[in-house]
């Protein structure tokens, strides 16, 4: 059964998680059918009001595009892979 949800995009970030490990994520997600994921890099421009943090990530967020059609099979299998990472590392944090 195919539901009727309107194309959406998420947003979702782990300040500390590496680079190598959100290309991973990205590349589980896009596994999904109806699912297409990126990471979205930090600007390479400093912020001269913000201090350098070792432990921050180059990544500013990952980006998860639904289809209007995915099914909501597909969506249980992108939050059971998801919460497999917040496990793994931390909880994914929702950006607006």
């Amino acid at each position: 059964m195919r539901s009727s949800i309107t194309q959406q995009t998420q947003l979702l970030t782990c300040p500390q998680l590496p680079l190598g490990v959100y290309r991973e994520v990205a590349a589980h997600l896009r596994q999904v059918e109806g699912v297409d994921a990126r990471p979205i890099m930090r600007s390479i421009t400093p912020d001269p009001t913000e201090e350098f943090d070792y432990d921050r990530s180059q990544v500013a967020s990952l980006q998860i595009e639904f289809a209007d059609n995915i099914t909501d099979a597909d969506r249980r299998w992108v939050k059971s892979i998801l919460d497999y990472y917040a496990r793994r590392y931390r909880s994914w944090e929702v950006q607006s």
